[in-house]
């Protein structure tokens, strides 16, 4: 009776994963990470869902291409921001507009200046156009570097250095920035 030798050390490591089972493994570890890194750059967790739910979808129907990404996450962090970018492109006449306040009836005062702060920054972040959102979201939120970002984008370095700079214009002139924000 002969035992099976254990895989050769020469094979390629690709060869010896499940690939079902590699993905499930990096979608369990991605979703929670990249579902909130959408839902602030698209300002709404509807969206930011159905660009995280495709950009997976998209990711595994093009597996044995994407599992040999240098930087996976990166590869499918940007294909997230493109579906959120891309949806904004696309048929913006025909999307629903979201409102600033939803009339329930009940008035609620926040009882903590803290958390009011907070708010009025991500309602300003949420106001941004959406590149300059995702410069932010990455940069500040995700702690991205610009060559991160650069990658994640699709473009050049200059250009997220710029699209910063405007944002955090952008920021302070709607009084939501804070003492060390830069």
């Amino acid at each position: 009776m002969t035992s099976a030798a254990p895989p050769s050390a020469s094979l390629p490591t690709e060869v010896l994963m499940d690939p079902e089972q590699e993905f499930t493994d990096l979608f369990a570890v991605l979703w929670p990470r990249l579902y909130r890194m959408a839902v602030a750059v698209a300002g709404d967790a509807g969206a930011a869902e159905d660009a995280v739910q495709t950009a997976f979808g998209k990711a595994y129907a093009s597996w044995s291409r994407v599992r040999r990404a240098d930087h996976v996450e990166a590869y499918v962090r940007r294909m997230v921001i493109n579906e959120i970018l891309g949806a904004r492109r696309a048929g913006w006449f025909r999307r629903e507009l979201p409102r600033e306040t939803v009339e329930t009836g009940r008035v609620s005062v926040a009882h903590d200046d803290a958390v009011a702060d907070r708010d009025a920054v991500w309602a300003a972040v949420r106001a941004l156009p959406a590149r300059q959102r995702a410069v932010i979201v990455l940069r500040y939120y995700e702690d991205l570097s610009e060559e991160q970002i650069a990658a994640a984008l699709g473009c050049s370095r200059g250009t997220v250095k710029s699209q910063a700079s405007a944002a955090l214009a952008n920021l302070r002139r709607a009084g939501a920035t804070t003492e060390g924000d830069e």
